[in-house]
Parts: structure tokens; C-alpha cells; sequence
């Protein structure tokens, strides 16, 4: 039996993003961001009631600062004690695990989306996702870009401005493009 298109999308295979319920996804977050990112700042709330209800889990005293950004939502899983500084961006067309204490600097990018090399498929809206997981106690500064496929070892640090393209062992430091340890 031929798989269906978010089979396809949860399982890394080759899948279009033009599809009518991908399209209606991408909107209701599209709506959850601007509630969130247009909060007055009187208002306390860390996360907004859409956008906390659109995320595939939110644990214990997170923090998403505005001008957040993500295409879905709903494969965004966030343990406990969870802090994102402004400009955050998760393209999560995969599924993305972030443990608990994990700070992410501003403007930290997570990509878990490739698109198609051949320029035909491409251009048809052919792509794959590859999950990306931070793992618990790390530290990824501002800037940094993470790739699908990655995995962020429990008490890393990334440094700013790093592009990391493969795992990140426990306890190791990176930096760089592409990130190595130091």
C-alpha cells in the first residue's frame, strides 16, 4: 500500500507541501503566531492560549519570546523549563524534541527541511523533513542554525553563529560553519 502524504512527511520521505490540509495547517499557525506575537506587553502570558494548544507539548514554565516563528506547531514537543529568546524560527515539517532547561538565543534557526535537489521536483513543491532533538541542559547561542537529522547532546553548548550539520556529542562545545567541537 502507497503511503499517504503525512506519512510521507513524518517518515522523511519525499512528500509535496502543496496539499490542501498541509495548507490549512500551515494557516492555523499562521493565526496561533500572530496571537502569540502580537500579545500586549502587560500581558503575562508566556505562551499564547492558541499557540500553546497548537504545539505538540509545552511543558512546565516555558518561555517562547515574541516574533517567534514556525510552520506547524504541532511537531514542536518542549520539555520543562524551556526558554526561547526573540526571533526564534523552527521550520517543523519533522518532528523537533527539545528537553527540558534548554535556553535557545535569539534568532536560533531549526531546520528540519530539505528541499528536493532536482530543480523540476523542487519546483513541483517536493521536500523531506528529518526530525532535529536538543537534548536536556543545553545552550544553543544566538543565531546558530540547526539542520534536520541533528541530535544535541544532553549538557552541549552551541555557540552563536554556529551551523550545526551533524550530532553534537553530551557535554561538548561547537562552534564554527560547520559547528565542530572545541
Amino acid at each position: 500500500m502507497e503511503k499517504g502524504w503525512l506519512e510521507r512527511m513524518s517518515s522523511g520521505d519525499w512528500y509535496s507541501f502543496d496539499h490542501p490540509e498541509l495548507n490549512d495547517m500551515r494557516q492555523r499557525a499562521q493565526q496561533a503566531l500572530h496571537q502569540h506575537n502580537t500579545l500586549a506587553p502587560d500581558v503575562g502570558d508566556d505562551i499564547a492560549p492558541w499557540l500553546r494548544s497548537l504545539l505538540g507539548r509545552v511543558g512546565q514554565d516555558c518561555r517562547i519570546e515574541r516574533g517567534f516563528h514556525c510552520v506547524y506547531g504541532g511537531n514542536i514537543f518542549l520539555g520543562d523549563h524551556v526558554f526561547m529568546n526573540v526571533g526564534c524560527v523552527i521550520l517543523d515539517q519533522g518532528r523537533v524534541t527539545v528537553g527540558s532547561h534548554v535556553m535557545l538565543g535569539p534568532s536560533v534557526h531549526i531546520y528540519t527541511v530539505e528541499h528536493h535537489p532536482g530543480a523540476s521536483l523542487r519546483n513541483a513543491g517536493m521536500e523531506r523533513a528529518k526530525p532535529v532533538t536538543v537534548e536536556d541542559d543545553v545552550w544553543v547561542g544566538g543565531s546558530a542554525i540547526i539542520l534536520g537529522g541533528v541530535t544535541i547532546g544532553r549538557g552541549a553548548i552551541v555557540a552563536a553563529g554556529s551551523v550545526v550539520t551533524r550530532d553534537v556529542p553530551p557535554g561538548a562545545r561547537v562552534m564554527g560553519n560547520p559547528a565542530r567541537v572545541r
